[in-house]
């Protein structure tokens, strides 16, 4: 495996998939150009992943749009999809991820849905 620009190793722990979920978690009506500038992709990456979020029952997007922006919920009851978290839900991973976020940054709420 090859270093990136900061000359640390190029793996990451989180996935786009986790990244993205989580933004979304943090802003539910970001339009998705602000995630993909977030999480450091391009936007039809965050296209193709919220797609897969919302087929896999992570993401619901609202039905009501404000203007160029969709509201989306996360589903905290959601459980990992790989056997290793078999039975684990991801709200508690949102829970402490957002919470880690919200203390830097000073924001109190997360779109995640209880």
């Amino acid at each position: 495996m090859g270093a990136n620009a900061s000359g640390q190793a190029g793996w990451t722990f989180l996935t786009n998939h986790a990244r993205v979920l989580l933004a979304v978690a943090r802003d539910p009506e970001a339009r998705l150009r602000d995630v993909a500038s977030r999480c450091g992709v391009t936007e039809r990456t965050v296209q193709a992943i919220v797609a897969d979020l919302e087929e896999g029952g992570y993401l619901a997007r609202g039905r009501a749009r404000d203007g160029r922006r969709n509201h989306y919920s996360v589903n905290p009851d959601a459980s990992f999809r790989h056997p290793a978290e078999a039975g684990h839900e991801i709200a508690g991973l949102l829970s402490l991820l957002a919470r880690e976020s919200d203390r830097e940054s000073g924001h109190s709420s997360t779109g995640v849905e209880s």
